[in-house]
């Protein structure tokens, strides 16, 4: 059970690494950096690069990154593109590299009779991948090439995938138990962001202005006169005169033409003078009309549409989800360190050699 939940937290993790690209391809759900190895060997050549007893070819790595690269190819000058382009192939190499050394590491440890195994299930995830294209295997040979493969790839990069797992799984650290504290502190750290629910806010308003009424009687108080319109137009609203038709023919907001209506927000995101509505709509209940409410120079009619408040799901019921989240960090810690080691150890002048070599590739492709 744990072995195979391993292997899909790796899965993820491999998933979660690739989102700058623009497609997942059954080969870079391959590469995961697992184990610590040796200096990489002189470049055996213009358009490979030996690694151990693998070989891989410009076309492999030119063939994933080329169409993200091509539209800068053919608007920017060769240096200016070299910059672009250099970052991405370079992780496309190391990928490879890294996919490399692990197959041939897992493969001897494995043992030579993994070869009939692996056949038998590599033939299986051919015959699931044309089921995918609903069993036609003519669309999806053309998805294949589209990649930049054929058969005969697929299956090889199945293979390595398969194995690199079960490596992995050998070389992570055992599991370790969760603690009751240790969930309750990363609950607390991330509830706000990960379990917590926005609220919910819509109302119908009218919104008077007594310092801007016109048509008033200039000897007496414009409060007062204000007082009077609201009390009569909450009122009419009781005796079952529609609030929205009011709000067009009183209200002075600029939210008048459409019936008062507040159309659904965040409680906490309405500023002063409005942020009293908020407070106001958590003692109502939908359909209730409440006012007069006196701010800042308004005088409010507001009937309550919708409210919910902001709220968090408790620890209890997310407890589950919590622990997952730790195990998956763990596993993340624990492949990032992996990989730091095994990149720190990489030869770098072949890589380069390698990196220029297909820069020049993508810009003259590109630009025939």
């Amino acid at each position: 059970m744990r072995k195979a939940m391993l292997l899909i937290l790796a899965a993820g993790l491999v998933l979660a690494g690739c989102e700058d690209k623009p497609q997942f391809t059954p080969e870079e759900m391959a590469k995961l950096p697992l184990a610590k190895r040796d200096g990489l060997p002189e470049a055996s050549g213009g358009f490979t690069l030996a690694v151990g007893d693998q070989t891989i070819t410009a076309e492999e790595v030119v063939g994933p990154v080329f169409e993200k690269l091509a539209a800068a190819a053919q608007s920017a000058d060769f240096e200016k593109f070299r910059s672009v382009a250099a970052p991405v192939i370079e992780r496309e190499l190391m990928e490879r590299i890294v996919n490399a050394l692990l197959y041939s590491r897992a493969k001897k440890d494995a043992g030579d009779k993994i070869d009939d195994e692996l056949d038998k299930v590599t033939a299986a995830e051919v015959r699931r991948y044309v089921m995918d294209f609903g069993g036609d295997y003519a669309k999806a040979e053309q998805s294949l090439k589209q990649m930049g493969m054929d058969w005969g790839k697929f299956e090889q990069y199945k293979k390595r995938y398969i194995l690199s797992q079960s490596y992995l799984a050998q070389k992570l650290p055992k599991d370790q138990p969760i603690t009751y504290s240790e969930m309750m502190s990363a609950y607390n750290a991330t509830k706000e962001q990960l379990y917590a629910t926005p609220g919910v806010l819509q109302f119908l308003l009218i919104d008077l202005e007594p310092a801007k009424m016109r048509d008033i009687d200039a000897n007496r108080p414009r409060h007062e006169q204000a007082m009077e319109l609201i009390d009569g137009i909450v009122k009419r609203i009781k005796q079952g005169e529609d609030f929205e038709q009011l709000a067009k023919e009183y209200s002075k907001a600029n939210k008048a033409l459409t019936g008062g209506l507040w159309q659904k927000l965040a409680p906490d995101s309405l500023v002063a003078p409005y942020d009293v509505l908020a407070k106001k709509a958590a003692t109502m209940k939908p359909g209730e009309t409440a006012g007069p409410i006196e701010v800042e120079g308004h005088i409010f009619v507001m009937q309550l549409v919708e409210y919910q408040p902001n709220s968090v799901e408790p620890f209890e019921k997310v407890q589950n989800q919590v622990k997952a989240r730790i195990s998956f960090e763990r596993m993340r810690q624990a492949i990032d360190k992996l990989n730091e080691e095994l990149v720190q150890q990489a030869s770098s002048a072949d890589r380069e050699r390698f990196v220029d070599f297909c820069v020049r590739e993508i810009y003259r492709d590109a630009n025939k």
